[in-house]
């Protein structure tokens, strides 16, 4: 048959009780010595009996730096704990504050807009009255500043658009003043030339008198024998 289960409690006799701690503690020893060297572990083991007698092992020569580490680590867990805890802590306070300003922010939301107004005095109605009356005057200057700002680019874009029109417009009168003063232009060069030169075809008399005075006396002469010639009835 099998050995059943020890019942885990007090040994009341000193000797029985003095005897289990023996085995029980050689065999602890072999277990960490045998842990340490299987897994490549660091061990330290530290046993107090009841009479205050220290058992210990270490799977190295040194126990302090076992120790030391052991008391790093617990630091650092430690601190990192506690400013995990603060940090948290800081954070729940400022999630509270903030959940406190949307909330004011939002009630002076609801009072710009006429409600909730029953809670508020005489004193914050007239505040909140100033309030708002200084946002309006805001407002209007800031709307009358950008009116100004469109009226003015309009302006600006209307006399643009008047020198373009005006630019056109003279262009157009160029274009058509041109053709007519060529014309003007070509008559006036046909004018001059026709008073300056003599036309080609054109014949001056001759200057020789002697030659033109016997040639009209030829003349006279056979006009005589003409007249002498005729018979008489």
């Amino acid at each position: 048959m099998g050995r059943g289960r020890v019942q885990l409690r007090r040994i009341e006799n000193n000797i029985s009780r003095q005897v289990t701690f023996s085995k029980r503690r050689t065999g602890l020893l072999k277990k960490a010595h045998e842990i340490s060297v299987l897994c490549d572990v660091e061990v330290a083991l530290i046993v107090f009996s009841n009479k205050g007698k220290l058992f210990e092992f270490s799977s190295n020569s040194s126990m302090e730096r076992i120790l030391d580490r052991y008391e790093q680590k617990l630091y650092a867990e430690r601190k990192l704990a506690s400013s995990s805890s603060e940090s948290q802590a800081n954070m729940s306070l400022e999630c509270s504050k903030l959940t406190s300003t949307i909330e004011a922010l939002k009630r002076n939301l609801r009072q710009f807009q006429g409600e909730e107004l029953d809670t508020l005095s005489l004193r914050d109605l007239q505040l909140l009255e100033q309030q708002i009356g200084n946002s309006l005057k805001r407002i209007r200057t800031r709307k009358n500043k950008l009116m100004h700002e469109s009226i003015s680019l309009l302006q600006k874009r209307e006399r643009t658009l008047q020198d373009q029109n005006n630019m056109l417009a003279k262009k157009l009168k160029e274009n058509e003043q041109t053709p007519t003063e060529h014309a003007q232009h070509e008559v006036q060069n046909h004018v001059s030339s026709s008073s300056v030169q003599p036309p080609a075809t054109m014949q001056f008399p001759s200057l020789t008198i002697g030659g033109s005075y016997e040639a009209m006396e030829g003349t006279n002469k056979e006009a005589q024998l003409n007249l002498n010639l005729v018979p008489i009835l």
